[in-house]
């Protein structure tokens, strides 16, 4: 995934070592968290990551920018509506 510009309204999350259904509730709670406009970068370990995720984003009204896999680490680029 190509790294975002370093930008205030970006926050890391590292949920790696988690295991369902921990990365996608994590990731729910930061987006509610997450400032209008922001965005949230994710990284996981959890092999159910690349459902739960994109669907936890989609049900949160947030927008998925990218997703990708890296060996057994899925990263996510997600922006919340502003």
């Amino acid at each position: 995934m190509p790294d975002a510009p370093p930008s205030e309204d970006t926050i890391d999350l590292d949920l790696s070592g988690l295991k369902c259904p921990l990365p996608a509730l994590r990731t729910r709670k930061a987006l509610r968290r997450l400032a209008p406009g922001g965005r949230l970068r994710v990284i996981c370990t959890d092999p159910l990551a690349g459902i739960d995720i994109p669907n936890a984003v989609r049900e949160e009204g947030a927008a998925l920018e990218a997703q990708e896999r890296d060996g057994a680490a899925f990263r996510f680029l997600i922006r919340r509506p502003a």
